[in-house]
């Protein structure tokens, strides 16, 4: 049987993973030429029962542990004008419940586990029809399984559901300092070792801590159109220009917010939110799946990895059980995937309409409650 997984992402990779260590071949195919051709963004906090549970069944805890940031976990929450609603600190004995780590860290790792040939890079994905792949370039490949790993605008889901993205309302601005420690200190002692948010009517910032030394700056805001970023006339092409018009857009804010944004340094990125249908399920299909967010694109509030690496080593564990029915295999992941991602989903655009709301601050404080904190999952 041949495997091919479209996406080399945190599901797909995991998915390979548990396959070749149980010594079954398959074969990513990734769109990007290589390794390090463009960068992989921010950091993800992998929970205890998802994302770390997947690293341990694929054999790589030690690895992930070795890598990740306990201190990640640390939390400031503040209303607009500067009044800190929470503070968390994490001792250095904290157990690694919800540890950050970067994410081309994570990737990196991943791809460390497997054998050169496993990933095909350059091989943008454009079609599947009677057992065979055809890519952008004129190239094609057998398979027996297709597994769509290929993340928001997959081109591997239309051949289960017609379900596309749908924006959510929220559009988000990313900043960022690329050595914040060295160029400004006052500014990183405010952001702290982990996130630092600031709720308010509408709109919020979100500060996060990388271990490379950046620290990314989200800019959200909520109950926006569509095409916002095009009729906002904020000249996204010129960072300088566009930070000032950002920066005039928190008016009435602690100051030390808007210095914040005033500070970043680089390019100012446009980011739609985008969201699967909580619940998507479709017709189980014996030589092709999903995963990730071609199977279940959530809003960004830390459930989408964590689902996607479980996705594929749970997976990769059914095929692997099951190897003489693939079919089989496939229906029993589905079946596990779509009760487990239903409730995240929900999770997540329960989260979503807090972040949204006009007392997101407080509503949000009751949500992190101490007793709660190392409980989110």
């Amino acid at each position: 049987m041949t495997i091919s997984i479209i996406g080399a992402g945190p599901g797909g990779l995991a998915l390979a993973r548990v396959l070749h260590m149980n010594g079954i071949d398959a074969v990513v195919y990734e769109r990007d030429p290589a390794r390090g051709a463009r960068g992989q963004g921010g950091t993800l906090d992998l929970h205890a029962a998802t994302g770390q549970r997947a690293m341990r069944e694929a054999g790589l805890i030690d690895r992930f542990q070795a890598l990740a940031r306990r201190e990640g976990q640390d939390l400031k929450l503040f209303e607009p004008d500067g009044t800190l609603l929470l503070q968390v600190d994490t001792p250095d004995d904290a157990p690694l419940e919800r540890p950050e780590i970067d994410r081309a860290d994570l990737r990196n790792l991943l791809l460390d586990s497997l054998p050169a040939h496993a990933v095909r890079w350059g091989h943008s994905f454009e079609s599947a029809d009677d057992g065979v792949l055809h890519f952008a370039d004129g190239s094609s490949a057998p398979f027996d399984l297709l597994v769509g790993a290929d993340g928001a605008y997959s081109r591997v889901r239309p051949l289960l559901t017609d379900a596309r993205p749908a924006h959510t309302g929220q559009n988000v601005v990313e900043l960022g300092f690329p050595d914040i420690d060295r160029t400004h200190p006052d500014l990183a002692a405010m952001v702290g070792r982990g996130n630092y948010w600031v709720l308010g009517d509408g709109q919020s910032l979100s500060a996060q801590r990388n271990g490379d030394g950046r620290v990314r700056v989200y800019l959200s805001f909520h109950d926006s159109a569509e095409d916002w970023f095009a009729t906002s006339g904020i000249p996204f092409s010129d960072p300088a220009a566009a930070r000032e018009r950002l920066t005039g857009l928190f008016t009435g804010w602690d100051p030390r917010v808007t210095e914040l944004i005033a500070a970043c340094d680089g390019a100012v990125l446009p980011r739609p939110i985008t969201t699967l249908p909580v619940g998507l399920t479709w017709l189980s299909q014996p030589d092709v799946t999903l995963l990730g967010d071609a199977a279940h694109l959530m809003p960004p509030v830390g459930q989408g990895a964590n689902m996607a690496l479980l996705d594929g080593v749970l997976l990769g564990l059914a095929l692997v059980a099951h190897a003489d029915d693939f079919s089989g295999a496939v229906e029993e992941y589905e079946r596990e995937m779509f009760e487990r991602t239903s409730a995240a989903g929900q999770q997540s655009a329960y989260v979503q309409d807090i972040l949204a709301s006009p007392d997101a601050g407080q509503k949000m404080l009751a949500f992190f409650q101490p007793d709660e904190i190392g409980g989110q999952s």
